[in-house]
């Protein structure tokens, strides 16, 4: 059994979604320390242009969980993120059924970043058709603070045997700590791949709307180099 562990982020890229459909179980990881200017509030999307942010204005102070962002809802966001999207994929071949599903992310209100992305991702899993079982790690019991011993507690707690880490996270694990609890690691090798897009050449590395409003009910099959 594999157990996958990642921070809730903001309508993710297509690796995110490949980690997430290559788990048993998936569990965010909202409870540790927001990291600004990284992928929690905003992502990308193509345009006519080049990539264009879509960015979640946040109220935070430094040392802040996830889980405890506020978002910024002085600022008008939902509206121009709305507005982006509808100018940059209301030509795309699945424009109907992808804006459809994804109404609700700019008309419901939103008043934390974590309950925001987890929701969004939920979402997004759907409409690819990942049946992974999700969970948030603020709702699970508690875990030690230290990384390691955190993964190898949530891993534990699944009764899993196996860990599946991003591609770099032999640069900061301690393997041998998994190792002594019987816990074996994967790392996520990921190769993006060339779909059709709107606007000219290929860009990778978009959020995964790119795909789905490109692409539709294929979206999966794209994403996880099956077709």
């Amino acid at each position: 059994m594999i157990v996958a562990v990642h921070q809730p982020q903001y309508l993710p890229w297509l690796g995110y979604f490949d980690k997430m459909a290559s788990a048993d179980v998936f569990v965010f990881l909202d409870n540790v320390q927001y990291k600004k200017n990284e992928w929690q509030n905003r992502n990308r999307i193509k345009t006519a242009s080049g990539p264009q942010w879509l960015t979640v204005p946040v109220t935070y102070r430094f040392g802040q969980r996830i889980n405890e962002v506020l978002i910024n809802n002085r600022e008008s966001w939902q509206k121009k993120q709305k507005q982006a999207i509808i100018t940059n994929y209301r030509k795309a071949p699945h424009w109907e059924e992808t804006s459809a599903a994804l109404e609700e992310v700019f008309v419901r209100s939103w008043e934390r970043l974590s309950e925001l992305n987890v929701f969004t991702v939920r979402r997004l899993a759907q409409i690819l058709g990942i049946s992974t079982p999700l969970y948030v790690a603020s709702e699970l019991p508690a875990f030690p603070e230290d990384p390691d011993e955190r993964l190898i507690g949530i891993t534990s707690h699944f009764g899993a045997d196996t860990y599946l880490a991003g591609s770099g996270g032999s640069k900061y694990m301690n393997l041998d700590k998994f190792a002594e609890k019987g816990i074996k690691v994967q790392f996520q090798q990921y190769t993006h791949p060339v779909y059709n897009q709107l606007f000219g050449d290929f860009e990778p590395f978009m959020s995964v709307i790119d795909l789905l409003f490109n692409h539709g009910k294929d979206s999966l099959g794209i994403l996880r180099g099956e077709k």
